[in-house]
């Protein structure tokens, strides 16, 4: 005679337990991951396959991308100082977070239609390699989260560093490598401080915005850019930074 086996219900106790699990390995996941990139450069962000895919909205043509990831040694102070003034002046002093900025960008975007962010260089790194582009809650909960584990786990020169070697610099083109090359036909280490802002003055709309042939709104920007480079302390403001 076969026993009857008897069905154990699964309880609001097993639920919370398979949940507690699951959040435990989504952690270990993400701390594996962020630490990985500590030492191992990101081979492409989500956002470069999905422009490899995308024809150039000027030659309706599928274009390569172009991009080669270069050390922070190898780059010109002259670049991380133009990215610093341009988008993150507190960059190092800051904790990921510039709140101030933040609750300014929430408050008009409240009353414009035309949207404007409040991020830092290192939540555009954490949004960049790790997660998808997009206008959502959940989206940005996800990116404060990286961007603490970035600071906590990176610290600002790896942070800057891939910042300056993913960041969208012109029409499938990404970072200061390709950008350099392309348009100044120099290597990053030889970036001077007026192609430096002319890179970071197109940041804002790298596809709008050309450091090819700068409009007379980029060149504004690119001076602007140039004299809070200045007012930072100029590269010597980097040199102490990087010691």
């Amino acid at each position: 005679m076969a026993k009857k086996q008897i069905s154990v219900p699964f309880t609001w106790a097993d639920a919370r337990w398979l949940f507690l699990k699951l959040c435990i390995t989504l952690f270990l996941v993400s701390v594996l991951w962020v630490l990985t990139y500590r030492w191992i450069d990101p081979p492409a962000t989500l956002h470069m396959l999905l422009k490899r895919s995308e024809p150039s909205p000027k030659t309706e043509k599928v274009e390569q991308i172009q991009h080669q990831f270069v050390e922070l040694e190898d780059m010109s102070v002259n670049l991380p100082l133009a990215v610093i003034a341009a988008e993150d002046q507190l960059f190092i002093t800051h904790n990921g977070f510039d709140f101030k900025a933040i609750k300014q960008a929430f408050q008009r975007n409240m009353s414009s239609k035309k949207t404007v962010g409040g991020s830092t260089i290192s939540q555009q790194v954490a949004k960049n390699v790790f997660l998808w582009h997009g206008r959502s809650y959940l989206r940005k909960a996800v990116e404060m989260y990286f961007t603490f584990m970035i600071e906590l786990l990176w610290g600002k020169e790896r942070i800057m560093e891939v910042y300056l070697n993913i960041a969208e610099m012109g029409d499938h083109v990404f970072g200061v490598q390709a950008a350099s090359k392309k348009y100044f036909k120099c290597a990053p280490k030889d970036v001077t401080r007026q192609q430096a802002a002319l890179l970071a003055a197109v940041l804002p709309n790298p596809i709008r915005y050309s450091a090819a042939r700068p409009s007379g709104y980029t060149l504004r920007r690119r001076r602007n850019i140039v004299r809070n480079m200045a007012r930072l302390g100029g590269s010597n403001y980097i040199k102490l930074w990087l010691k």
